[in-house]
């Protein structure tokens, strides 16, 4: 066996596996045992201005661009279909590059808010800059191959896609994704580490997003006391 072929299965056959075992384990053993760290630890109260324009574009430019990767991964044969016209495909790309970049400034501005304000510095460990340099890269990588790669919703659809259903079938088909351009398999093999190292970081909350509280009655108060009293009393 080569180290080429050695590498390719060690990291597209391997590691998807080791970050999929950490982050169920992980993430079930923290729940149990460190039940009260599952919160994002906002900083929002330390600095709300810069927060608001950072958190913003990266959360909706970073939901829509993995959306479009899900769907892409669910059906990918509609996508290429979809893709089969130059418009349709034309849109679909710009409208993801839109996406990516603003995820894009919402990262850069969480790290430089992480930086310039000294509050916020304080409250900011290790893990948040490993999990904030890893999604950089992440997204940096994206935007790279949407715009020297292009096309990439069809190459996905194509060839990550068989590739990660080959890896839920427990049956890695590796030369789906050896023969790609080395900047493909980095951004790849990120993402895997960022699935390996998401437990043990502050993004654990979402797991248990509390999804109910927008199916619950709305909660009557009744105030049975003089407000206005209560706040003259010295």
């Amino acid at each position: 066996m080569s180290n080429t072929s050695f590498i390719n299965i060690l990291f597209f056959g391997v590691l998807p596996y080791i970050a999929l075992a950490m982050f169920i384990i992980v993430a079930i053993l923290r729940y149990r045992l460190q039940r009260f760290s599952y919160s994002s630890l906002s900083s929002q109260f330390l600095e709300n201005r810069m927060h608001f324009w950072s958190v913003v574009p990266f959360h909706y430019g970073l939901l829509v661009v993995l959306l479009g990767h899900f769907v892409a991964f669910l059906i990918p044969r509609q996508i290429l279909i979809w893709n089969s016209h130059p418009m349709r495909l034309f849109i679909l790309e710009i409208t993801t590059l839109i996406f990516g970049m603003l995820a894009l400034i919402g990262i850069v501005g969480a790290m430089f808010r992480r930086i310039s304000n000294a509050k916020v510095a304080i409250v900011t460990s290790p893990a948040d800059w490993v999990l904030n340099i890893l999604l950089f890269i992440q997204i940096i990588g994206g935007i790279g191959i949407a715009v020297f790669m292009s096309w990439g919703s069809s190459w996905f659809a194509s060839s990550a896609s068989p590739y990660l259903w080959s890896l839920v079938k427990f049956n890695p088909e590796i030369p789906y994704i050896s023969s790609m351009p080395l900047f493909v398999k980095l951004h790849i093999v990120n993402a895997f580490v960022i699935i390996l190292f998401f437990p043990f970081t502050r993004l654990v909350h979402i797991l248990v997003t509390p999804l109910h509280y927008f199916a619950r009655k709305m909660q009557v108060v009744r105030w049975n006391y003089d407000r206005g009293a209560i706040r003259n009393v010295e």
